[in-house]
């Protein structure tokens, strides 16, 4: 006969289990999740998919207030997503990055310049030396994909159209030896595409 202990330690993990602990843990500010070394209880059927929509058995998360708390306790290890409480982790698919930055906000001008990104969970974050911005291109189509770092080492696609808005605001300025076209905010240049690949 399987002691209780046993039963705890096979219980397959659920979201809403999960959603309950992140809610106790969360109580006193943002969970420490960076903190929390529990055991790896197996991955949950849950997915985040580049739009930002999450989705839980194959269904999308309707309810943005369990959505913000689950974006609150995701760490990524390696390169490998999970969703950890005091007590279980658990792996999630991320199609891209965790989070979508949705808009921005522009203060200043030249070097001093700030953005401010807001994303689909209502992180609030200026990008930095403490939250850069970097563009990746596709190899084979040299389309972008934008990047903001959000938390630790968890980022958020820029999403198309404030991508477009940063191209509005963007200059030309040296960066490592050569021309490049990029933002500047808070006296950090972050390129985007080097000036001769542009028409100038």
């Amino acid at each position: 006969m399987t002691n209780s202990k046993d039963q705890q330690k096979t219980a397959k993990p659920t979201a809403d289990g999960i959603a309950q602990a992140a809610k106790m843990a969360g109580k006193k500010g943002p969970p420490p999740v960076h903190l929390w070394n529990p055991e790896f209880c197996g991955d949950l059927d849950m997915r985040i998919a580049r739009d930002g929509t999450w989705f839980y058995l194959g269904t999308p998360i309707g309810r943005m207030p369990l959505v913000k708390l689950f974006s609150s306790i995701i760490r990524k290890d390696g390169d490998d997503y999970f969703l950890v409480t005091p007590v279980e982790k658990v792996g999630i698919t991320v199609e891209d990055a965790p989070f979508v930055a949705i808009d921005f906000d522009v203060t200043g001008t030249g070097q001093d310049q700030e953005i401010t990104f807001t994303t689909l969970v209502d992180d609030v974050v200026i990008a930095g030396i403490e939250h850069p911005i970097r563009v990746v291109r596709d190899r084979d189509t040299g389309e972008p994909s934008p990047y903001v770092l959000i938390r630790r080492n968890l980022e958020a696609l820029i999403d198309r159209k404030s991508f477009y808005r940063l191209v509005d605001i963007g200059v030309h300025a040296e960066f490592e030896g050569q021309s490049w076209f990029g933002v500047w905010s808070k006296d950090v240049f972050f390129p985007i595409i080097p000036s001769v690949e542009l028409d100038v």
